[in-house]
Parts: C-alpha cells; structure tokens; sequence
C-alpha cells in the first residue's frame, strides 16, 4: 500500500502528502482459471477393451470372416455394461487348444486373455453334424421363469399382445397353445383332437423390425424380417441367445401357420431377387431348429420328439436339418471352406510340405498354423510386439481401433471410493505397468504423438520419454522392463524415414544437433566427434540452456543474483529470456511434475530479490528524518537512479508472466486429464504466477510512490508561477525542456524522467500508459485540492491568475502531446482544466450566468465544488455574488454535504498485460552481451558436472576447432 505523510508549515489541506491507497490487480492468473479445465468425474470414465477377449458372461455369436472396425461408443450402445464388447483383431487367430479354460466360460470373465472359443462357435461343428441330445433336466442351471409377450396381429385387426410365462426350456408349441388360450381360440381345458388341431394351425414367428418413427415404441410397428420358430426351439433362449441390433426390436407374432410361412417364403424371395445372395427356401410342413437350442429328433418315426408335430419321421427331419437352416449355418459352410483353404495354404509353407501327404489333421494344429499367418491392417496404425511378458497370451499386433489408444494394465477400480476403472485399449499383463501407462495419438495428420503417463517408465528409441514426443512409423516405443513395440502406420504410405532413428549413426555423419553431446551415449561416434558437438553447444548462438535437476537451484540463483545486482551489460529483458530459457527447457525435455516445482522455487527468488532492493531504497529514502536536518527533495536525476532496478524487475517479471502463462496452458492442454496429479501441478502453478502478480504489484508501487513524492514540491510552481515574463516569448507544441518557462521545468523533468527509465527499462506499453496515468490522476487531484484551499479567505480567484493557470496548464499539455502521451494527460487533468476555465471566463460574462448553465457547461465539477469557485470569486470590492448563482433546493444538500476536495483512493486500478510475451526465444541470439552471458551459465553448468566425477576423470570444456 502506497501511503506517505509529510507535515510543514503550510495549510493543513496542502501540507498533507495524498498517495495511493489500496492497490489491486485485476490479474490474468484469475482470468487463467477462466479458460474451463475439463475434470473428468469418476462416473464418467468407462472401461472397455477392442483388443481384448469379451468380457460378457454370455455366449456371443461367431466371428465374421473378415475384421469390422467399430467406433467404441458404437461397441458400448451395442452392449452396454453387460453387452458383448470390441474383440481384438489377433483373438481372430486363437483356437480352442491355445489357453486354458476359466472360471467363466467360453469368452467369459474367466478365460485369460480371451483365448478360447465362444459359445456359440462351439456348437457349429455339432450343428453340422447332428443335433446332440437336449441334457438331463437335473444338470441344467435352474432360472425364473419369464414373461414373454406374443401379439396377436395376425389373430385380428387391431389386437395388441398376451403375455405368458415361459422358461427356457418351453419350447415354441406350447407357447402357442397357452397364447392360444389366453386369446381365447383353444379347444377344451382337457385337451382332445380339437385342441390339437388349433395348435397345429398356428405358428410363433420371429419378428424382426423396427417403428415408423426415430424412437422404439413410438409409431406403428413395421416388421421387415418374419422368422417361423420350429416346433421345438426354444423362444427364451432365441431371444437371449441373438440379440437386435442397436435400433431394431425384436417381437414374437402368432399367426396362422400356412400365412406365416407364405410370408417367410415372400421375404427371402425378395431378398435373393435383390441379389444379397440369400439361399432359396422352400417352404416344408414340419422343421426342426436344433440351432437355438431345440431337443434332437433322433430316430425315425413320429412322435419321438418333445413336442414334434405327429407324422414328422426321420427322412424329413434330416431334409428339415440340411435345408432349412439359419443364416449363421450357411455363413458357417462357406467360413469352413476358407479354413480349410488356410489350412492348405499353411500346410503348403511347413517344410517338407511338397513330399507330405495332406491327410485330416487336429483342429487345434490347424488353428496354430494359422495363427502364424497373420496379415497387419492396411488403413490403421497398429504396433508389432517385438518383446512381450508372456508368451503365452501376449499378441503380435495391436491395432489402433480409434484415434487415441491407451496402454496400461487396467485393474477393477482406480482411487477411492470404488470409482471405475481407468479406460484401456490394450491391457499389458506386467508387474510394471500401471494402470494407465502411456497414450498414443494417431489422427490423419501425422505425426503420431506419444505421451508417457506420470511415474510410468517410457523409452522412445532407447531414450527414456518424459514428456509427449512425436512418433514416426518405425520407432521402438519400450513399456516397462518387457514390452517392446515397434510403430507402424500403413497410412503414410512409406513415407516415414528411411532409415530408422534408434540404428547407429555410420562413420562420419554430421552429429544430430547440439543437445546431442548431452542425452546420446550408444551413437557409435568416436571421442573426437563428442568433444566437437559439445563444444559447438556451449557456444552456440541457439536460445537453449540445458540443465540436470540437480544443477536447477544453482542456476535459476546465479541469474537471479546477476539481474539483481546489475553486473554484466545485460539488455534490459535478459533475466526474463535466461529464466524462459530455463522453464523452456523444464517443460520439454524434464518429467511431467517438474515444471511447477522449478515455477515456484523461480518465484520466491524474484520476489526475495525484489524485497532486497525496496528496503535499500528505504533505508536511503527513510521517511521520518531527525529533527532540525532539513529534507532534501528528490531530483528527477536521483530518482531515477533509485528506480531503474525495481523498473528492470517489473519489466522483466511481466514478460516471464506472459511466458509461463503460456506454458502452462500447454500443459494444462497436453497433460492427460485421468492424471491424479494434474490438480496439484496446476494449482502449484497458480501459486507461483500469484508470486508474480505480486512482485509486479509491489515494484509498481514503489516506482509511482517515488515518482509522485518527486512531483509534490514541483507540482506548487504550476499554481504561482507567471508564464508571461518580460521578453520572453512562450514556446510552442513540441518544445524542448530548456525553452519551457522556470516554473514548468522542474514538473516537466518529473515527467521526462520517468519517460525515459520505461523506455530504457522496456517496460511493456500497457504499464507504461497505467504509470503516466498514475502520475497524472495524482498530479490533477493535487492541483485541484490546492486550488479549492487557496480560495478560501484570500483574493485568489480572479481573471488575471486565472489566465496564468489556464497558460502553465496548456504549456505542460502541449509538452505531453509532444512527447505522445497527449491522450492520457488530457482524459486525467479534465477536471482541472474545467475549474480553471470556469475562473477564466470574464467577469460581465459570468454575471450573466446562471447556475443551471453552470452545471451544464461544467459537468465534471461537483455541486460542491462549483459552488466553492462562485461563492469565492472575487467581483470586487463590497460586491457579493448574484443570486441567479444560487444553487436550487434540489441541490442544496448536494452542496452543503459534498465535499470540495477530491479523493486519492478513487485511483485507476493496475490490470497486467494479457498477451503474448514479447521475449524471442526461437532463432539465433543476436546480441552479443545476452550470449556472452549464455556462454557463462553453460560453462558454469559444465563446470557443475565435471565437480561431481572423480578428479582423474575431470577436464575442461572442449574448444571447438576451427572450420
């Protein structure tokens, strides 16, 4: 808080020093906490796998012959929680002998790494064959019964449904003899030839479709797909077992047994008509569905099945098995096919093959051969394991099913309170993987871009990964102590580089660059080329300072130490590049929590520093001074001494603000926002640039606190001093000091000072203008009180002085518009001007006024004030002022309470620049003094190394050799 007082004796208004009080910031750093972090709540981060086995308790359908890449959201619709989920291109390859069998089932929870057959896949070959007998009733899993609706649209227009209950061992016959009974159509409760009759007219059909509108149970229903159910399926489990697809619905219709088959036999007509390859049905009287779970027919004969229709014997049931199956049957013939092709094709690469003779050989055999044959994607980047943990169930491919792909181990939860787990595309099987180890971003624009998770042991071509890094096909990216990838992107079309990054460089190659000598040790150069390269590095031209963690404190201290104490020929914004220089280097090339660590340690350097050198000026400019020891005034020459480093500090921290508010916003944008630790590295962050904000705030007010104690005995002149003397010819706009009237000059040096220490200093504009504005509002508050105080009980109010006032005030005016801060002098000293124009305007002319057109041609002086100036002008001798000046009793409290003197609390306040920083650090650094000064901090740095090795092994930094 600017606060100051002095005491002479003089009057009490004038005699009062007024600085500024209470200071605040609106900062950029609360502007920064604006810009909306996204924090993932716990409940919305989901975990799926699309490279893992299925994690569904039930059996899903077999895959397709050839790879459906699907979005996940898609997956998740599909699914849901329960839902089968994404499957791993490389599980296409996995047999039924190639794991073990879990706890879970086929493709369950319990199958380790999803390597064995689904459900449904292991009952093709049986299907083929033959149906198996329905098991015991004592060895089935017991369930509920359910209730299953079946409408009866083709009963009669109009009707809507009947429910009945059903097991999964009710077949579709008595479901259509109990809907029957519910519609009211069955024969006699006792059963007979009747009852028998109406069931055999009728049959349960499968409906597929979907409603005339968006949403499902709004619209008429419209069914596109009509299935008749055989006798013997089990409709329950149909409708478990095969699933609608996401914004289908699936319904069971009892219709009459002869249309439901016309219908049917209607549907895949037109379906092979539309070319789709649809097989020809035909329609048959009694069929069999062994597929979803039906009882087998074994022997001829009628009635031998559970509920099969009389007269069916065993010639039809087998027509009725061999003709009449589903789609998946068909698909399974033709997937049979190409495996046998396969297994041909493998057979033919073993050695010896041409000499062998192909006979029938083990399925499990087949399926490990063609688990050798494995061809990568075309369209997708996918990652080649070259090193695994366990043989056993790790894959050879990994594919990128979407943008961002995720490594990590997974786990059931992550934190506490049992929050979900983390999301994982691949799951790595290691003791040293975390749960979420590193992403990968693979868009259509390349690069690939990899970023190791916090804590987890990354290496990106055998260096190890701190922060994100740009991936080329090609790289090996190593996870852990086992995993090894290596990148491939068959969409770059063999554009990446030729040769690879991580091979040893060949004889004679001209070294990577500077930061070269640093991090390669296993590059195969010679001693020689190692000396050249570092010795090119330190002393370099390029804006680069590299630094061990170790080496931070020494560093960010000696930078501190020189700025403040001057040494050097430094430029005026060399601290803040050597500091960006540091935090550069912090926020590429160091781990992910360093950054803020070196910010806030940064901070409390500067603000030490800053607080070292306020008290040197105090304890020279003290404020209370002994008694009988006059005060000597500042001049603006000492003053300026005194202020250059606290205006080097404020310069400098407002450009290194700008830069690490940049820098944070990039980690905020790249760090991954699952990370736990990325709230505590940003808040550390916001305290750092707190530090900041605050070391601006105080350099800021100690400069205008000096410079306004500097104007207030200069500031008097402006009042007493008579512009108009003999000879002498007033100067023009754009004069110089020297020609400016005496009593002008010393305010006018005021200024000129301080417009010259920003200028060296290079403070930023937009401080610059709050500076000037700063002395302006106190220069305008402090004429103006002095004028209201000497009006009282004295002739001062008068034309003649008046006139002087009005000239000294346009002369310091004009010398402002000159020197370009024309615009801020005249916004601050607009109520000065219009109180000296009121005392300017001639005497018959302000008799004629009135108060009302007082106020409106001076709207900026108060009631108060305005009526101070009349009461107090001096119209002569016995002469008081005219009534037409009274002011009116609407305003006469305004006038009897208002105050004449004004406030200097009512301050503008200080808002920090928001922008870009105007430090330079890409290209070569021109200045010579700022890369003396590099060259001496890299060879300190140097030096700090070679003290940490034993002293047989230390040497001098290297000199380059001449070209």
């Amino acid at each position: 808080m600017l606060s100051g007082e002095r005491k002479e004796g003089g009057s009490p208004r004038f005699g009062k020093l007024h600085l500024p009080v209470g200071l605040w910031i609106n900062s950029p750093r609360k502007q920064l906490a604006k810009l909306g972090r996204r924090w993932p709540s716990a409940a919305s981060v989901k975990s799926s796998s699309s490279d893992t086995g299925s994690r569904s308790s039930e059996p899903l359908p077999p895959p397709p012959p050839h790879v459906e890449l699907r979005r996940v959201g898609a997956v998740k619709a599909a699914g849901g929680a329960s839902g089968s989920r994404a499957k791993r291109i490389s599980q296409l390859f996995r047999g039924s002998g190639t794991g073990t069998t879990g706890s879970g089932g086929a493709g369950g929870p319990g199958t380790p790494g999803g390597a064995q057959r689904w459900a449904s896949e292991k009952k093709l070959p049986e299907l083929a064959a033959g149906v198996a007998p329905e098991p015991p009733l004592a060895t089935r899993a017991t369930a509920p019964p359910g209730v299953l609706k079946i409408f009866g649209a083709g009963l009669a227009s109009g009707a809507n449904y009947k429910s009945v209950l059903a097991t999964a061992r009710s077949t579709a016959r008595e479901l259509v003899a109990e809907a029957l009974e519910r519609y009211g159509l069955a024969g006699s409760p006792g059963g007979g030839p009747g009852e028998s009759s109406c069931v055999d007219a009728f049959a349960l059909c499968d409906a597929l479709g979907r409603p005339a509108a968006a949403g499902v149970g709004s619209g008429e229903w419209r069914a596109e797909h009509l299935r008749v159910l055989g006798d013997s399926e089990r409709p329950l489990l149909v409708q478990e077992l095969w699933r609608a697809r996401p914004g289908w619905a699936r319904r069971f219709e009892l219709r009459g047994r002869e249309e439901a088959r016309r219908l049917e036999q209607e549907a895949f007509g037109a379906a092979d008509s539309e070319g789709t390859g649809a097989p020809s049905w035909r329609p048959q009287k009694n069929r069999s569905r062994a597929a979803s779970g039906g009882a087998a027919l074994a022997s001829p004969g009628p009635g031998t099945g559970s509920g099969a229709p009389a007269g069916s014997g065993g010639k039809e049931r087998s027509e009725n098995l061999s003709l009449r199956r589903s789609v998946s049957e068909l698909s399974l013939q033709g997937r049979r096919r190409r495996q046998q092709e396969r297994r041909q094709q493998a057979l033919s690469m073993a050695p010896g093959a041409a000499d062998a003779q192909i006979g029938p050989a083990d399925p499990g055999d087949f399926d490990q051969l063609t688990q050798c044959l494995i061809q990568a994607p075309s369209n997708r980047p996918y990652f080649l394991l070259l090193q695994g943990y366990q043989d056993a169930q790790d894959f050879v491919v990994y594919v990128m099913t979407r943008e961002q792909h995720v490594f990590g181990r997974g786990g059931n939860s992550s934190g506490r309170g049992g929050s979900p787990a983390p999301y994982v595309d691949t799951f790595l099987n290691a003791p040293d993987i975390l749960p979420r180890h590193c992403t990968v971003r693979a868009g259509p624009e390349h690069p690939a871009m990899v970023r190791p998770s916090r804590g987890a042991p990354v290496t990106h071509n055998g260096c190890l990964l701190l922060r994100e890094a740009e991936l080329h096909p090609g790289d090996l990216l190593g996870l852990g102590e086992h995993f090894l990838f290596m990148y491939k992107d068959p969409r770059t079309g063999g554009s990446g580089p030729a040769r690879p990054p991580w091979l040893p460089a060949r004889p004679g190659a001209t070294p990577p660059g500077p930061g070269w000598a640093f991090s390669c040790r296993l590059c195969g150069r010679g001693l020689q080329e190692r000396g050249e390269a570092l010795a090119a590095y330190l002393d370099g031209r390029e804006p680069v300072l590299r630094f061990r963690p170790r080496e931070e404190e020494a560093l960010l201290g000696e930078i501190v130490r020189t700025a403040a104490a001057g040494a050097g020929d430094l430029p005026p914004l060399g601290p803040a590049t050597l500091l960006a220089l540091c935090v550069q280097h912090s926020a590429r090339e160091l781990e992910l929590g360093h950054l803020p660590r070196l910010l806030g340690r940064l901070a409390r350097l500067i603000k030490e520093a800053v607080w070292e050198k306020i008290k040197e000026i105090g304890d020279r400019q003290p404020e209370n001074h002994p008694e009988g020891v006059p005060e000597v005034p500042l001049t603006p020459e000492a003053v300026s001494v005194e202020l250059r480093p606290l205006m080097l500090w404020m310069a400098n921290t407002t450009e290194l603000l700008s830069f690490v508010q940049e820098k944070v916003l990039e980690m905020e944008k790249e760090a991954d926002q699952e990370d736990p630790q990325l709230c505590n590295d940003l808040e550390l962050c916001d305290e750092a640039m707190a530090l900041l904000d605050e070391v601006i705030m105080c350099t800021f007010q100690q400069s205008v606190y000096y410079l306004t104690k500097t104007l207030y005995s200069t500031l008097p002149a402006l009042l007493d001093s008579n512009p108009f003397t003999a000879g002498a010819e007033l100067p023009g706009p754009g004069a110089e000091l020297g020609a400016m009237p005496p009593g002008l000059r010393p305010t006018l040096g005021v200024f000129q000072a301080a417009l010259e220490l920003t200028s060296q200093c290079e403070l930023h504009p937009d401080l610059v203008s709050q500076t000037f504005g700063y002395l302006f509002f106190f220069s305008n508050a402090s004429l103006l009180n002095s004028l209201m105080e000497r009006g009282q009980g004295r002739p001062f109010y008068q034309w003649s002085r008046a006139v002087q006032i009005r000239t000294n005030l346009d002369l310091v005016l004009d010398w402002l518009q000159g020197a370009g801060l024309g615009d801020i002098a005249t916004e601050f000293f607009r109520k000065l001007s219009m109180a000296v124009n009121l005392l300017c305007v001639p005497r018959t002319s302000l008799l004629k006024a009135s108060w009302s057109s007082l106020r409106t041609d001076h709207p900026t002086l108060t009631p108060a004030q305005l009526h101070h100036l009349l009461s107090h002008y001096q119209l002569g001798p016995g002469r008081g002022p005219p009534s037409a000046w009274d002011p009116p009793p609407a305003e006469r409290e305004a006038v009897d309470t208002g105050d004449i003197f004004e406030s200097f609390s009512s301050h503008p306040p200080l808002i920090l620049p928001l922008g870009s920083s105007r430090l330079r650090l890409t290209g070569p650094v021109a200045d010579d003094a700022l890369h003396r000064e590099l060259r001496r901090l890299r060879r300190l740095l140097w030096d700090l190394e070679q003290q940490e090795l034993p002293a047989n092994y230390r040497h001098g930094p290297p000199v380059a050799t001449s070209p």
